[in-house]
Parts: C-alpha cells; structure tokens; sequence
C-alpha cells in the first residue's frame, strides 16, 4: 500500500540546522487519522516539549474532520509521540543542557497505515546563516538557468 501523505514543515529547514532525526508515531483518536489521510494537517508551528517524561508535539493542527459527529477532535490540542524510552531520554537530555529544540518536519503514513511524525533536534540559525543560505539558492538558480541554455 504506497500512501501518498506527505505533509511537510518547509519553514523547519529554513530556520533551524539539524542535528539528528527521529521517526516518531503519533496517538491519534479515529477523526484525526481521517483528517490525515485527507491532508488536512498543517506542521507551520509545530515544536516538541517534554511534560512529565512524555514527549508531547504542540502546535501541530489537524483540521476537524468533515463528517465527523459530535465526538469530532480538537484541532490544536497537544498530541502525545511514541519512541522508545532510551530515545526520550536521550532527546530530553540534549534538549535542556544544549539549550536545542525538537521540531517536527513531516507527517507521512507509514505502509502498515499508521501515521508517523519525522522529527529532529535542531538548533535555531542567526540571521547572518540564512541570508547565506539564501544567497546560495540564488547562485545555484542562476547557475541552472546557464546550465540549461
């Protein structure tokens, strides 16, 4: 079964340098996976925090589901992430002595139909990095525009 569920946080690359990734599943009530199998989810804000060991994704919304009744989700409600306990342990650790954020990059559904969530321990830029990242899409732009002539 290829699933074609690929919502992706464009603004995370941009804004922050990675620097190890995680796939993480995600607990979901039944209208929320219905809502992701039609790609109405949105990751724009999305960031990871730790709330009594557990590693919770805020900000991630999931739009209600359309022919959902009155047991329909709530959009922006914080949803727990599943990783093995040496993982949380490991990313609460590097979180809070190095001052790094977890951030979430994408949202896929898995070949077994599950969804899972890509997230990663980032750092955030300065401005002086993303003017040079900038820079080096326009080089390399004007370099294909040649290439191509």
């Amino acid at each position: 079964m290829q699933s074609k569920i690929n919502i992706r946080n464009k603004k995370a690359s941009f804004n922050y340098t990675f620097i190890e990734k995680y796939t993480a599943g995600i607990k979901l009530s039944g209208t929320e996976i219905k809502s992701i199998r039609l790609g109405k989810a949105s990751l724009g804000d999305a960031y990871c925090i730790f709330i009594n060991g557990e590693l919770f994704i805020r900000g991630l919304n999931i739009t209600e589901y359309a022919f959902g009744t009155h047991y329909n989700h709530d959009p922006g409600q914080d949803r727990k992430l599943l990783l093995n306990k040496r993982e949380l342990k490991k990313l609460e650790r590097k979180s809070t002595e190095k001052s790094l954020t977890i951030v979430a990059t994408r949202i896929f559904i898995n070949d077994n139909g599950w969804a899972k969530v890509n997230i990663a321990l980032a750092k955030g830029k300065q401005e002086f990095d993303k003017r040079h990242e900038i820079k080096k899409k326009d080089l390399n732009r004007d370099m294909e525009r040649v290439r191509k002539y």
